[in-house]
């Protein structure tokens, strides 16, 4: 594996971001640049990026994991997460697609049941159950909770 650095993002990899963020197709909103952190390989070739995500009820999401296709299979994912879920406070949540699920559950996340739910993931989640329902999308949206 390449030589690979974790550091806190600058304003100059904003575009990088922004332009992974699009071409991996995830939720474009909420990008600031000053919450994520970047991977960069071989000194300067930025490789993914991740978010602690805060929301107005006080909930934070981990949020826009995402890895370039070309670094894609080399663990760039999950240095990114155990990287944020080092300094992320608890419960910290998470929406992803069903069949990512799994690989959030190695980190310790589960599926949130509805009481567990704060008040900007409750609306994600019918959002997301409304979608499946008008099969607007092809899987299903999860909303997880790591607790401890």
């Amino acid at each position: 594996m390449a030589e690979l650095v974790i550091r806190q993002a600058v304003g100059a990899d904003f575009a990088a971001i922004k332009n992974l963020i699009h071409e991996v197709g995830i939720n474009p909103t909420g990008l600031d640049w000053r919450r994520f952190i970047v991977v960069e390989a071989f000194g300067r070739q930025f490789a993914g990026c991740g978010q602690l995500k805060p929301h107005s009820d006080g909930s934070i999401e981990m949020a826009s994991i995402a890895v370039l296709p070309s670094w894609r299979g080399q663990g760039i994912a999950r240095l990114i997460i155990q990287k944020l879920l080092e300094s992320a406070p608890r419960p910290l949540y998470l929406t992803c697609r069903s069949q990512l699920g799994v690989f959030y559950q190695k980190f310790g996340f589960c599926i949130a049941n509805d009481e567990q739910l704060p008040k900007y993931f409750r609306r994600i989640s019918r959002i997301g159950g409304l979608m499946n329902s008008l099969h607007v999308i092809n899987d299903k949206l999860l909303v997880m909770v790591l607790n401890q």
